[in-house]
């Protein structure tokens, strides 16, 4: 599920409610976790923040993180534990066995097969269909992977253990583990019980040898190439080289090619399957960035990773500039290290021989899945935030510091205290006297001897200006969620680049629930320019979309008037272009 990049779509702190329901949910879960180990997994005051993100195949996941690191995951309302989890807690789950080298197939988003789990003497831990288990690698108790049985333990059996064992829905060195801070599995004691083959600590010549070399190798493990691929097959025993093979994680004749040259048919394939079916002429000039983001990858099959670091040509200005040499698209280069395809030669044969692969099922279910919804602008409300140096005021109305109240809230309160206190002037209903509570939360040190009484108006305007600000958003379907601060509006600048050329950049349309995937490829077919998403400078984590162009008149239409956003949450539309000038 992980096997790819995902996209982080908010990230929030968790509040003490939330809290102590999923401390409810994971105890449900996992009836193993006592108390102790809930409050551990789930802290009560260390922060805990909750990350929602799309994963490559279109699936909604709300990761928890605690700590720097994830914890959990919930995918369709089901809880996992990740495997920072695990290392914590090795026997939450059920543990299957498997040799180092199938790993690297594991992270590259392949499922578990039966042929290649190491049995051990005491038989296969007793699973029905469905459990979540963990995976561990020979020589080692710390899980690298979490899955679920896609059958009993006596199917398995039964089956004489062939066929997909696990669907697996996270590793070690994915991209969830590497969203915490990438350390390795952690040296955890092997049990007594755990057979000789296991332990790897025999005196005895064979493959308990071997598998010493094997631990050491699974420390050494990444995916940088076949280097790495090389040394996870140098060493592993006869025994599970046969298993290995019946599985299909051994090399087939057929697939005799390196590493370097199956990630060049994989190139090859995504960029005419890119262009013949992707791009249309309308879409150039298009930047490489933009064909590699939005199309390419696209293109890439279900269960492969397309890297270019990993093929021959190591860039995709240099694969880019090969295509070229061969007549099949033009590059030109707008500025240092910035290119765009301005022309391609569809009826090259190259391209017109291409065949178009059939998607999968799979592939075709996702699609549907993930296909837009309706769009429903957001709920938003200002609310008012009780600092410390007023809770003297709101504390008798039964609120504390950070309680967040609306404007109508805080009036009620007021004119409650003040009426409670007798502090309405006798001979002018219109004002109301100054005791030392009120002096001390509204007025400056300075006017405390001077201002005696003040009138309504005044009084709650002072008050609400002494208030933090805050506010609450509620999605379509979704609870309302209530932030501190001024809520960010969506920002709209223009830029110069290079030639004197100008961009639009359009910033936090995430804050209002807005794909700026999305909002960027209707602007590239509206404006017939080209459209990317860009890291904002300055800011971690935090993206916007630069097309080409002012394009602010196609952003006001799109954004007033299709997804009706209040115009006070939209800033800069009065830099669109004056009617007559250019662009």
């Amino acid at each position: 599920m992980f096997s790819k990049a995902f996209r982080v779509k908010s990230n929030t702190a968790v509040k003490g409610s939330d809290r102590r329901k999923l401390r409810a949910d994971v105890a449900v879960a996992f009836p193993a976790f006592g108390p102790e180990q809930l409050s551990e997994l789930v802290p009560g005051k260390d922060e805990l923040n909750i990350v929602k993100l799309y994963a490559h195949k279109g699936d909604a996941v709300a990761v928890y993180v605690s700590g720097g690191n994830p914890v959990l995951f919930e995918l369709k309302g089901t809880l996992y534990p990740t495997v920072y989890t695990l290392w914590s807690y090795p026997n939450l789950l059920p543990v299957f066995t498997t040799w180092p080298p199938v790993l690297e197939k594991l992270v590259g988003g392949a499922d578990l097969m039966l042929p290649g789990l190491m049995v051990p003497p005491g038989g296969l831990p007793q699973v029905q269909q469905g459990d979540l288990c963990a995976v561990t690698l020979v020589g080692s108790r710390a899980p690298v992977a979490i899955g679920v049985a896609t059958m009993s333990t006596a199917e398995m059996l039964a089956s004489g253990l062939k066929g997909r064992g696990f669907t697996v829905l996270h590793t070690y060195l994915d991209h969830l583990w590497q969203f915490g801070d990438k350390s390795s599995p952690p040296t955890i004691p092997l049990l007594d019980q755990d057979p000789p083959e296991c332990r790897g600590n025999a005196k005895e010549e064979g493959p308990v040898q071997v598998d010493s070399v094997l631990q050491g190798d699974m420390d050494r493990l990444t995916l940088q190439g076949d280097e790495e691929s090389s040394v996870a097959h140098k060493t592993h025993p006869s025994e599970a080289t046969e298993e290995l093979r019946e599985a299909g994680m051994d090399q087939e004749p057929a697939d005799s090619k390196t590493f370097q040259e199956q990630m060049d048919e994989l190139l090859l394939r995504c960029f005419f399957h890119a262009l013949k079916c992707r791009v249309t002429k309308a879409d150039l000039p298009l930047l490489t960035s933009t064909f590699l983001g939005s199309h390419m990858f696209s293109c890439c099959p279900e269960g492969q990773q397309l890297d270019i670091k990993k093929s021959s040509y190591k860039k995709l200005s240099k694969f880019l500039h090969h295509m070229m040499k061969e007549q099949i698209v033009q590059v030109k280069e707008l500025s240092k290290g910035v290119e765009s395809i301005v022309a391609v030669d569809w009826k090259h044969p190259s391209i017109t021989s291409f065949v178009v692969p059939e998607p999968s099922p799979t592939a075709q279910s996702v699609q549907e899945d993930t296909k837009e919804k309706p769009y429903h602008p957001p709920e938003i409300e200002s609310l008012y935030c009780i600092p410390a140096n007023m809770i003297s005021l709101f504390q008798v109305s039964g609120h504390k510091k950070g309680s967040t109240l609306s404007g109508s809230e805080v009036r009620a309160i007021i004119i409650d205290y003040a009426k409670k206190n007798n502090l309405v002037d006798a001979d002018n209903k219109n004002l109301v006297k100054m005791d030392p509570i009120l002096c001390d939360c509204i007025l400056e040190k300075a006017e405390q001897n001077t201002i005696s009484r003040l009138p309504w108006d005044k009084l709650i305007e002072r008050c609400l200006q002494r208030l933090k600000p805050a506010y609450q958003v509620t999605f379509y379907g979704q609870e309302p969620t209530v932030k501190k601060g001024k809520i960010c509006p969506i920002d709209i600048t223009l830029a110069q680049r290079a030639c004197n050329k100008k961009v639009t950049l359009v910033r936090n349309l995430e804050v209002f629930g807005l794909d700026p995937y999305s909002v960027a490829a209707i602007l590239q077919q509206r404006g017939q320019a080209s459209a990317t998403i860009t890291p904002v400078p300055g800011a971690k984590d935090a993206i916007q979309v630069q097309i080409q162009g002012n394009q602010i008149n196609h952003l006001s239409r799109l954004l007033l008037e299709e997804y009706n956003i209040p115009r006070k949450y939209i800033q800069g539309l009065e830099k669109a272009p004056k009617a007559g000038k250019k662009k």
